[in-house]
């Protein structure tokens, strides 16, 4: 599975950002995450060796993991990514955005209903911004769509918003400051699904998880590892990654 980041930093806009680890990172490294600019991978996927064949691999591409594919100081470089997105049709590029009102000022002009190969996942936080979120995205030309839920910080109804989507991703958050994360919020967003015939994943619990009422306080490097063990993912038959793992 590959990254691709074509640039760096990023600005809070949302209560899932107040613990973001970019920023907290690049604090400690005396790096000012509110400076956007193009790093060395930005032509990564057209990238070739000496005998012709491409670098990066074909498969899944994880794309701005390190920072908002839609955000507006990149407006100056993303048609040359969705032009090298559109070269490399032996892969396929999910990118995660808090910033899903600005998609469709910033899709290339033959994007119609969407690129087979792109995979598009808005992130909610709180049912006031999954409610604001998701009624723009389920209106939006998109062949691939998935929601993450994390840092989920509340309990959410999103079962309306589920129609034509393929996967929902759920976590807490991971910090010494970490807000608390209830098991029982992953389990009713997975009925949910469930009843929509959609992808299911928990892919992380919280730094400070509740289950069945008692408060647990959890290592950072388990928390993925404890989420697997719960064995409560599911997977829907249209799942998009499904030929990709």
């Amino acid at each position: 599975m590959a990254m691709w980041n074509p640039w760096r930093g990023c600005k809070k806009c949302s209560e899932g950002c107040l613990h973001c680890y970019i920023h907290k990172g690049d604090a400690k490294r005396g790096v000012n995450t509110n400076d956007i600019v193009k790093t060395k991978d930005f032509y990564k996927p057209i990238e070739r060796f000496k005998n012709g064949n491409y670098k990066m691999k074909a498969g899944m591409v994880y794309l701005c993991f390190s920072t908002d594919f839609l955000i507006e100081e990149a407006d100056v470089w993303r048609r040359e990514c969705w032009a090298m997105i559109r070269q490399r049709q032996d892969c396929t590029f999910l990118f995660l955005t808090k910033r899903i009102e600005r998609f469709l000022a910033c899709v290339p002009e033959d994007w119609g209903d969407g690129y087979d190969n792109v995979v598009v996942c808005c992130t909610v936080e709180t049912q006031k911004n999954a409610d604001q979120r998701l009624s723009l995205f389920r209106q939006l030309p998109i062949r691939h769509r998935c929601i993450t839920a994390q840092p989920l910080l509340e309990r959410i109804q999103i079962e309306p918003y589920l129609d034509h989507v393929e996967l929902v991703v759920v976590g807490g958050e991971s910090d010494h400051d970490a807000r608390p994360f209830d098991y029982a919020w992953a389990l009713d967003l997975r009925e949910q699904c469930i009843h929509k015939n959609v992808s299911f994943e928990f892919r992380q619990c919280g730094t400070h998880f509740i289950k069945d009422g008692k408060a647990y306080n959890l290592p950072t490097k388990v928390l993925c590892s404890q989420a697997k063990k719960a064995g409560i993912d599911v997977k829907a038959h249209h799942h998009f990654g499904r030929e990709n793992t």
